[in-house]
C-alpha cells in the first residue's frame, strides 16, 4: 500500500505540472510564425482530404478513409503503451498481488485486439469500397 501511495502522489504531481504548463502556454499569444505554421498544417490536411475524396470518388468515402488512416497511425503508440501497462500489471504488480495478475493479461489481449482491428480496418474499407463499388 505504501508503494501505491507514492505512485498516486507522483501521478498527481505530474498532472499538476502538466496543467500548469498548459495554462501558461495558452496564456501566451501566438506569434506570426506560429499562425503561419498552423495555416500551413491546415492547408496540408485539407489537401490530403481532397486527395482521398478524388481517390474514392465521394466526399463521404474520402473523409472516412482519411479518418481511418489517422486512427491507424495514432493507434500504434497508444496500443504499445497499453500493452506495456498490461505487461507491468501482469509481470511486476501481478507477482506480488495475485488478484490483479489476470488484469494485466486482459489488458494485453484487449490492446492487441484493438491494434489489429485499427490496422486492418482501413485495408478492408479500401478493398470493399474500391473493389465492390464498380
Amino acid at each position: 500500500m505504501n508503494v501505491m501511495k507514492k505512485v498516486v502522489i507522483a501521478l498527481i504531481t505530474v498532472m499538476c505540472v502538466f496543467f500548469t504548463c498548459s495554462v501558461y502556454a495558452t496564456e501566451r499569444t501566438l506569434s506570426e510564425s506560429t499562425t503561419g505554421q498552423l495555416v500551413q498544417i491546415k492547408e496540408k490536411e485539407m489537401k490530403e482530404i481532397e486527395d482521398y475524396n478524388e481517390a474514392y470518388g465521394s466526399e463521404a468515402y474520402g473523409f472516412t478513409a482519411y479518418m481511418l488512416n489517422k486512427v491507424r497511425i495514432y493507434s500504434i503508440p497508444l496500443c504499445f503503451v497499453g500493452i506495456a501497462v498490461g505487461a507491468i500489471w501482469q509481470y511486476v504488480i501481478g507477482i506480488r498481488k495475485l488478484d490483479v495478475h489476470d488484469r494485466g493479461l486482459f489488458l494485453i489481449i484487449s490492446f492487441v485486439t484493438i491494434f489489429v482491428i485499427c490496422q486492418v480496418l482501413p485495408l478492408v474499407f479500401a478493398i470493399v469500397v474500391k473493389g465492390f463499388r464498380n
